[in-house]
């Protein structure tokens, strides 16, 4: 003759409790993803999450350069006579965020809105007035005096 140890309820309770501990284990190990940068090229677009980000804390100086150097994962081909849509997260937009070339700053001022439209024939000649075929854009998220996030795109002249 067996004896049931749990009853029914006490099995169900306790497969529940199982569930929720084994969910919040999963979700504990989910890292939060890090805010977006999109280019957009006429009908294409491309977007991608940060190269190097500090939830909206200051990077480290080396840590900044060092990421400056990363290749861009993300490609969008490009014609000179394109206009080229940059856009961020608001989270982004707030702290203010501008544009390096090639790992070179761009411009001096932070841009605090979430979208702005450059022409693609600005980023396609080097310092020498030689043309490029392709260029690497990183969208870096500033905070004060340092660097928070920076997001990588190449254009690729078509």
């Amino acid at each position: 003759m067996t004896v049931a140890l749990l009853s029914g309820r006490s099995r169900r309770a306790g497969a529940v409790l199982g569930a929720v501990s084994a969910g919040l284990l999963v979700l504990a190990a989910c890292d939060k993803p890090t805010p977006l940068s999109t280019i957009t090229v006429g009908t294409d677009s491309v977007n991608t999450e940060a190269a190097c980000y500090n939830d909206g804390k200051a990077l480290k100086n080396d840590t900044a350069a060092a990421c400056l150097n990363k290749k861009a994962t993300k490609t969008i081909d490009v014609s000179t006579d394109d206009k080229i849509r940059f856009g961020v997260d608001p989270e982004i937009a707030e702290h203010g965020w501008t544009l390096f070339i090639n790992g070179q700053r761009a411009e001096q001022e932070p841009y605090k809105k979430t979208y702005r439209t450059i022409p693609a024939s600005a980023f396609f000649s080097s310092q020498t007035g030689e043309t490029v075929d392709t260029v690497q854009i990183s969208v870096v998220e500033t905070t004060g005096k340092g660097v928070s996030g920076i997001w990588h795109f190449q254009l690729k002249k078509s």
